[in-house]
C-alpha cells in the first residue's frame, strides 16, 4: 500500500475506546483530528507523550480539536493507563491492526538485533475536510505535542 501523503483522505475507522464505547473519524468530521499512533501504554515514551497531549488538551479543544492517541493494546490496558497518569485524551485500541496498517505505522523494526513488527511513532493532523493536513513520522517525544499544537492553531 502506498504511504499516505498530505492531501490523501485520511482513512475511516470505528474502534473501542477507553471508558467503553468507540470512537470514529467520521464521527469528528467538521474538527481536525489529532491522531497519534504510540506503540504501548505505560512505556516511558509513551507515558511522556500521552501526558504531554493530555496537559495541552485544554488548547487543542480550545482550536476546535479532538486528540485521539491509538495504539494496539486493549481496551483495558487503556483504561488502567488512564487511571495511573490522569490522561484526559481519548484512547482507541486497534488489537485487530486495523486503522495502524490503514495508516502504514504499522512496521518492522528492530531492537538489540532482533526484528519484530511494531506501530511506528507517528502523529497525523486531520483537517475539518478529512484530508491529511500533516504527518510527523518517527516522532521524538520531547517537545512534539507543542509542535502539534501550533500546527492545529495555524489551520
Amino acid at each position: 500500500m502506498a504511504e499516505l501523503q498530505i492531501g490523501d483522505t485520511a482513512p475511516d475507522f470505528t474502534l473501542p475506546r477507553d471508558g467503553g464505547g468507540t470512537v470514529s473519524l467520521n464521527g469528528h468530521l467538521g474538527k481536525p483530528v489529532v491522531l497519534y499512533f504510540y506503540p504501548k501504554d505505560d512505556t516511558s515514551g509513551c507515558t511522556t507523550e500521552a501526558k504531554d497531549f493530555s496537559s495541552l488538551l485544554p488548547q487543542f479543544n480550545a482550536a476546535g480539536a479532538v486528540v485521539v492517541g491509538l495504539s494496539p493494546d486493549s481496551v483495558k490496558a487503556h483504561d488502567k493507563f488512564t487511571a495511573k497518569h490522569g490522561l484526559s485524551v481519548i484512547l482507541a485500541s486497534d488489537e485487530e491492526k486495523s486503522a495502524l496498517q490503514a495508516y502504514g505505522v504499522w512496521k518492522e523494526k528492530s531492537m538489540y538485533g532482533k526484528t519484530y513488527m511494531g506501530v511506528e511513532r507517528t502523529t497525523f493532523l486531520i483537517g475539518k475536510d478529512g484530508k491529511i493536513a500533516a504527518i510527523w513520522p518517527k516522532v521524538k517525544v520531547a517537545g512534539h505535542a507543542e509542535a502539534v499544537l501550533k500546527a492545529v492553531q495555524a489551520l
